[in-house]
């Protein structure tokens, strides 16, 4: 453990500072966190539409802040291609966290296609793991999470003690709607993931992903035809 920060802050404590920062702007967050936490800090990089808001913020308070992301090796073309345009754009050096089974490893021990067979033990291979490898010598991780987003998500704090990884984890954006996040790319050119163009309001791995129809829950496309709306990096567990 890299510092003593972890143990610093009850979750009374934490509650109490996320109730004051309730309401306030996603980059007075920020500049808290990383005042409080740098540099045991990072931002957990999905490159959707609210995580490509996140980076913007960030590199505008700190150019070199650590940004990571988790790359399951079945994402959408449009996915490393919205990776790409960020590199370019705000010349971040994003830290890739993948499996060590490769998708062949992975094949041969569990079958072909785990995804289609149980997916909760694909995406704790491929991403939970991983995320847990990534957050090991942090004292805080940042998210992009939303209430709006999902029920399982609207109790979200602005700041939280983090359960199932044993961390703070910062939520800036949490209360924002999905305009705000829209008007935000927008007014500031922020690079996006194309999908999001057709349809697809949450985009995770190409395999387990669809558009959504009018109407339909915002997650409806992910791990369509199982009980499933979250991959685990974001449940108490």
């Amino acid at each position: 453990m890299s510092s003593t920060t972890k143990t610093r802050w009850t979750e009374e404590e934490l509650k109490k500072i996320s109730e004051k920062y309730e309401g306030k702007g996603p980059e007075d967050v920020l500049r808290w966190a990383l005042g409080e936490f740098s540099p045991n800090i990072t931002l957990a990089c999905s490159f959707g539409a609210e995580d490509v808001v996140l980076v913007d913020m960030l590199v505008k308070i700190k150019p070199d802040a650590n940004i990571f992301y988790l790359d399951t090796d079945v994402f959408f073309k449009e996915t490393y291609d919205v990776r790409d345009r960020l590199i370019e754009k705000y010349h971040i050096l994003p830290v890739k966290f993948s499996s060590p089974l490769s998708l062949e490893e992975q094949a041969e021990k569990y079958g072909d296609k785990l995804w289609e067979k149980d997916p909760s033990l694909c995406c704790k291979i491929r991403k939970i793991e991983p995320l847990t490898k990534a957050l090991e010598d942090r004292d805080a991780w940042i998210t992009g999470i939303r209430r709006e987003q999902a029920p399982t998500r609207a109790n979200t704090a602005i700041i939280e003690w983090d359960k199932k990884f044993k961390l703070v984890k910062i939520n800036p954006i949490a209360g924002w709607k999905t305009k705000d996040v829209w008007d935000y790319i927008t007014k500031n050119n922020v690079p996006y993931n194309v999908l999001h163009d057709k349809n697809y309001p949450s985009i995770g791995c190409e395999p387990c992903t669809r558009p959504v129809a009018e109407g339909e829950d915002p997650r409806a496309g992910r791990w369509a035809g199982f009980k499933k709306t979250e991959c685990g990096l974001h449940d108490e567990g």
